[in-house]
């Protein structure tokens, strides 16, 4: 049996940081005007759907896999939404099911490795970082995005 090091963040207070960062990423897609959102683009980088998309794809599917201990191959945008509203929504469920799974986890299960959508075979504590810190890079395209169209979106930090 490990030994568990002593904790920096509690469980509790990791679900919260990336629930922070989930309804910043939230605000982001509100402010998008409904065409920008699946069409506007800087430099190749995908629109900003695409980009949610991707999240949807990663977070609760991720999650699941990592409780349940079942490996599934990484599958993105397959719901074809096609209104921003449906993505809004799809996000909101996403945070449900989310704190669902969390409750399922243990401090031990943090240690585990996890071959995550069977590609990437990591403890799965630097899994759920990878969650939070690959939302974190693409809310900053949207950041790039909305400034370039003269939204002023919200402060980073106010999560």
């Amino acid at each position: 049996m490990k030994t568990l090091e002593a904790q920096v963040i509690s469980s509790e207070d990791l679900l919260k940081h990336w629930q922070g960062h989930r309804a910043l990423t939230r605000r982001l897609i509100e402010l998008f005007p409904e065409k920008d959102f699946f069409e506007f683009s800087i430099g190749g980088m995908r629109p900003f759907a695409k980009l949610v998309d991707e999240l949807l794809a990663i977070a609760v599917p991720g999650l699941k896999g990592i409780v349940t201990k079942q490996t599934e191959a990484f599958s993105e945008g397959k719901d074809n939404l096609i209104f921003k509203a449906q993505y809004l929504e799809k996000w909101d469920e996403a945070t449900a099911e989310i704190n669902k799974y969390w409750e399922q986890l243990s401090i031990e299960d943090f240690n585990e490795t996890f071959n995550l959508f069977g590609q990437y075979e990591f403890p799965v504590i630097q899994n759920i970082l990878y969650f939070i810190d690959n939302e974190v890079h693409h809310r900053g395209q949207a950041y790039v995005y909305l400034r370039a169209l003269n939204i002023e979106p919200p402060f980073f930090w106010e999560r």
